[in-house]
């Protein structure tokens, strides 16, 4: 019998839904086939199996909760014959998915209280095994308060707590647990409001990534301080290459577009300014500059939008990018994306050209400090050498971090970026 177990799904990603179960029990699977979908933040995607066999037990539901190192199934990998340990253990998880319906159905109104209980850290009940020095009113004083002793670090006479102490320890703690667990509210005024008394309406629930890329956004959104910087850049030399390279392109799984140029000229210019190419530390004090350039590109799919990054975007030409971007795309769009693939990006291209639009702010994909927002082309007349030329104009924007990045900079940063997409040289 051997177990097959979630793998690491990546930097983050600790706890994931299970949205299908493509397998079941007396299948017989052979390695690298499909056997669950997950959900993540950033995705779906099918986890393979490892190995070869007959499907024994299913240790997962749908609709679960799992983190990486959880048995998924347990498959027969040789002839002999384990029927009545396949039932044990198909009775064994029958009773587990049993006692999980039970403590899901326990009594709300119980739970909500035993969660608040459990919320403030000062009514644990562990202790930490130091003797803890304070005068008896003190002692009772800590008590009233449900407070421990032995978690206060006193400031009186040969480290003796005093009642000051307990004050600041509750007034610390009651700060921290507020902290840790206010949520950023996403709920704005009227979103409550019964809409069906004014006619017939629809409900449609958002799927998991909408769900979890609304919060993050919303987060991102008031923990960065954004500002966006607007700009423009003549691309008729460009689009006439790209025209010229579609014509002559005959391989199937690269599809000319103008991305792999732009994500070209990024990873030049963040070679140029690497303070774009950066994250804050967690203490919002430091400042890691990255010494790689992996460069993300948002897809519309049919179930939001998700940033796979090509890594190494410096070391790769043209073609190399496109059919990578071209191969990232459709596994973006069918579900097939790793975690691998999602992971570690230093900048984000968001393209809006092939819809609409004249400018857009995107919003920046944490931790990353900059975004790039690619709007439509159009043609423009334009003055060049005393004379009235028609030009392919490419509005872009570009959103930074202000903490990291001051307008100066970004300004520079889209001057540059217009020089390097309009001069062929440099890209191609």
């Amino acid at each position: 019998m051997t177990d097959i177990l979630l793998p690491e799904l990546g930097e983050g990603i600790t706890d994931v839904e299970i949205s299908d179960i493509l397998v079941n029990v007396g299948d017989s699977i052979q390695n690298d086939d499909p056997i669950i979908v997950l959900e993540t933040e950033k995705a779906s995607m099918e986890i393979p199996t490892t190995k070869t066999g007959i499907i024994e037990t299913i240790h997962v539901n749908k609709g679960d909760v799992i983190s990486p190192g959880k048995i998924l199934i347990s498959i027969k990998t040789d002839s002999s014959n384990t029927e009545n340990s396949k039932s044990i253990l198909m009775e064994k998880n029958k009773s587990e998915h049993a006692q999980q319906i039970q403590t899901k159905n326990v009594n709300p109104t119980v739970k909500s209280h035993e969660s608040e209980k459990d919320s403030i850290p000062l009514f644990n009940s562990s202790k930490l095994g130091k003797p803890a020095l304070a005068s008896p009113s003190v002692r009772r004083f800590a008590r009233e308060l449900g407070c421990e002793l032995e978690k206060i670090e006193g400031t009186g006479i040969k480290g003796r707590i005093i009642q000051e102490d307990v004050q600041n320890y509750i007034k610390n703690q009651l700060t921290k647990s507020k902290e840790e667990n206010s949520s950023i509210p996403i709920i704005s005024p009227g979103q409550n409001t019964d809409f069906s008394k004014w006619g017939e309406i629809d409900i449609q629930p958002f799927n998991k990534i909408k769900i979890i890329t609304g919060e993050k956004l919303q987060q991102a959104w008031k923990a960065i301080p954004h500002v966006t910087q607007f700009d423009k850049c003549d691309i008729t030399k460009l689009e006439k290459l790209r025209q010229k390279l579609k014509k002559i392109n005959t391989n199937p799984n690269i599809k000319v577009s103008l991305i792999p140029f732009f994500i070209k000229g990024i990873s030049i210019l963040l070679q140029e300014m690497p303070q774009f190419n950066s994250s804050l530390d967690g203490t919002n004090t430091n400042l890691i500059l990255k010494k790689y350039f992996n460069i993300g590109v948002a897809i519309d799919t049919p179930n939001g939008l998700v940033v796979p990054v090509i890594k190494n975007a410096n070391k790769k030409s043209i073609k190399e990018l496109s059919k990578e971007l071209t191969s990232l795309s459709n596994k973006a769009r069918n579900k097939k994306l790793s975690p691998s693939e999602m992971n570690g990006g230093c900048f984000t291209i968001s393209s809006l050209g092939g819809i609409s639009g004249t400018y857009f702010t995107p919003i920046i994909n944490p931790p990353e400090v900059a975004i790039l927002g690619i709007s439509r082309s159009s043609y423009e007349p334009m003055f060049i050498e005393n004379k009235l030329r028609k030009r392919l104009i490419l509005p872009f924007s570009l959103s930074y971090d202000h903490r990291v990045i001051d307008g100066a900079d970004a300004a520079r940063f889209t001057k540059r970026f217009s020089e390097i997409i309009s001069n062929l040289d440099q890209i191609t």
